[in-house]
């Protein structure tokens, strides 16, 4: 009986919104959600589908102006506490999402994409030009993307994968994992935790990778041209291929692999800094993971 009851409260309570609306190419989408979700999945279609499970108080206001679509909810008290979107937009269009307790998750789309959120996750399949995934409370995860990428988070890890651009990828505690890049660019800070980066190395291309309390691990291509500068207070270096160092001092030393002529830089105060083969780096951090 009480189940009964509750079902039926639930149904009271919760109401489904479904609302389509044309546009046409240079718009883009405006979301903004206090908490629930945002899903934005992209389609071959000149218009925008919003599906939306919110309260009964709620009432969401989906309006196309001359250059965006806007998305809010607002409920009879102010603003409302909880919605969840299944939003539905053009390969084309960019995005540009916020929550503060709210996931968000965004597939398939070819355009840039803002997204921030205070407290929730970050998931992002797709992508190109300017890409800003921004969380403090939540992990981001970025894959099949291209453009210019900034990713941050505060408290939690951030993972790249499949990834062609410059890159800067910053978080205070969580580790770094990068695989499958294709960058001339790529700029890596964590506080506390581990760094670790699969990717091309670029004739002229400038890499930098540091943490304060973890280690640095680094896969670097056979062909790679490339001036290695490393510097650890409290910790070790690795290599599973021979180097020749050139240029040392108390914490730090250099050296140069091929013609030297792109930059990567390796810093750690309390952690460990290996190098590897691209297979090699694979096969440790699988092995990391099981030991964890």
């Amino acid at each position: 009986m009480l189940m009964n009851v509750a079902a039926v409260v639930a149904l009271v309570v919760t109401q489904q919104t479904d609302t389509t609306v044309p546009v046409r190419a240079g718009m883009r989408l405006d979301v903004e959600n206090f908490g629930g979700e945002i899903v934005v999945r992209a389609w071959n279609q000149n218009s925008v589908r919003v599906q939306a499970t919110h309260s009964s108080r709620d009432r969401i206001d989906v309006s196309a102006e001359r250059t965006t679509v806007n998305v809010r909810a607002e409920s009879r008290r102010g603003l409302a506490q909880m919605v969840e979107y299944q939003i539905t937009a053009p390969t084309w269009m960019p995005l540009n999402l916020h929550g503060v307790s709210t996931d968000i998750e965004v597939d398939g789309t070819q355009a840039a994409i803002t997204a921030e959120t205070v407290q929730g996750e970050l998931k992002v399949r797709g992508g190109s030009g300017q890409l800003s995934l921004k969380s403090v409370q939540g992990a981001v995860k970025l894959q099949n993307a291209k453009g210019h990428i900034d990713v941050y988070s505060v408290n939690e890890g951030l993972t790249l994968e499949n990834v062609n651009g410059d890159i800067s990828a910053e978080t205070v505690s969580g580790d770094v994992t990068l695989q499958g890049i294709e960058s001339a660019n790529v700029e890596v800070n964590t506080v506390s935790g581990d760094v670790h980066y699969d990717g091309t190395i670029k004739d002229g291309g400038h890499y930098r990778f540091a943490t304060h309390n973890g280690d640095v691990t680094l896969a670097v291509p056979e062909r790679a041209n490339v001036t290695v500068s490393v510097a650890t207070f409290n910790g070790d270096f690795d290599s599973c291929f021979p180097v020749s160092v050139t240029t040392t001092t108390k914490h730090r030393f250099s050296f140069t692999i091929g013609s030297g002529s792109a930059r990567l830089e390796l810093e750690t105060f309390n952690g460990d800094i290996k190098l590897c083969r691209p297979g090699q780096l694979h096969d440790k951090h699988h092995d990391d993971q099981e030991d964890n």
